[in-house]
């Protein structure tokens, strides 16, 4: 995908600096009197009808950005405005944590990819249901959702006791729940794979929806270096209790063979889709999918969501190819589907 000319000079700055200076510029122009305006005509595609119904929410359209872009909630208005169908925050935790120390992001140039050896860095909850209570106008109806991760720092014992705790209090401020189970990026890993201990996290949030009067979907975010039979165990979790979906796949550590942290970007590309694939269809299409990872550019998200994915979530590709990669993909999704 042609960059434009300021995504290529921002690519002139390492990884980690590139992504502080789309923020910053995030921040400058949605400060603007006219700064939301300017964001919705340069981004946000017009006249394109691709909305959908996806786990009972009403999506203005199926692409939005994966949880790690924005993981404190600090630019839905600008994010909004953009035109993006859903911001996923997060990973969202008890407590506030740094994350490693830097750099933690490392470009690829030739792979078109990144090494993410962040260590998921949070605010931890208070700041981040401080940033979705004060919603503005602008993002009041884009449909947020809360991924939930790790703190590098707890102990085995206390993890489904601090999961539970940000899945409650933030329970009745966003529209959807990922539960992170490839929290990979710290030195202290989090990967549950077996039946028990994904069970064991999530069923107490279960008990927990059904006492309220609002229904909060359940995903589950996946790594892509599990196994086939740990993929199949994940899918019959997902046919037999009352998980809603999953989100596939987080970044891979098994590709990172040279230095810590976990592959994201084009690398991905063709696992993930894969990974998708054999998810749909092994369930019958019965459930929803949140498609991520190495999608990159427009074909990319168009390959994902003919493979089965229901919604795609940007991180690498946005933070790569720049904002346009929203516009340009639904043009080509749209002028695609007229096609046939």
């Amino acid at each position: 995908m042609r960059r434009s000319l300021l995504q290529r000079f921002i690519r002139l700055f390492p990884a980690e600096a590139s992504h502080r200076i789309q923020h910053a510029m995030l921040s400058f122009v949605g400060a603007l009197p006219f700064g939301k305006r300017i964001l919705r005509h340069r981004h946000s595609p017009q006249n394109i009808n691709l909305e959908r119904e996806v786990m009972g929410i009403h999506f203005n359209n199926p692409i939005g950005i994966a949880a790690g872009y924005d993981p404190n909630g600090d630019h839905l208005d600008e994010l909004a405005a953009c035109g993006f169908g859903f911001v996923e925050i997060g990973s969202v935790t008890p407590r506030p944590q740094p994350g490693t120390p830097r750099p933690r992001l490392k470009r690829l140039r030739k792979e078109n990819s990144l090494i993410n050896n962040s260590g998921a860095p949070s605010r931890g909850i208070e700041y981040v249901m401080h940033n979705i209570r004060k919603r503005t106008k602008h993002n009041r109806n884009i449909v947020i959702g809360c991924n939930i991760g790790k703190l590098t720092t707890t102990h085995s014992k206390n993890i489904v006791k601090e999961y539970l705790r940000v899945f409650r209090n933030t329970y009745q401020y966003v529209d959807f729940f990922v539960i992170n189970i490839a929290c990979n990026t710290a030195a202290k890993r989090y990967e549950p794979r077996t039946r028990e201990e994904i069970l064991a996290l999530i069923e107490p949030m279960f008990e927990f929806r059904r006492g309220q009067l609002d229904y909060r979907p359940i995903l589950l975010k996946i790594s892509p270096d599990i196994s086939q039979e740990e993929l199949d165990t994940i899918i019959d979790i997902l046919i037999e209790t009352p998980l809603d979906g999953i989100e596939a796949v987080a970044g891979s550590t098994a590709m990172c063979t040279t230095e810590k942290g976990a592959i994201c970007g084009a690398m991905l590309t063709e696992r993930a889709i894969e990974m998708v694939s054999y998810i749909a269809q092994r369930s019958e299409h019965n459930y929803p999918i949140i498609g991520t990872g190495g999608m990159m550019t427009p074909n990319d998200i168009e390959r994902m969501m003919e493979a089965g994915a229901s919604l795609v979530a940007l991180s690498s590709g946005i933070r790569e190819n720049g904002f346009k990669l929203l516009k340009k993909a639904m043009t080509h999704i749209a002028t695609n589907n007229a096609k046939r």
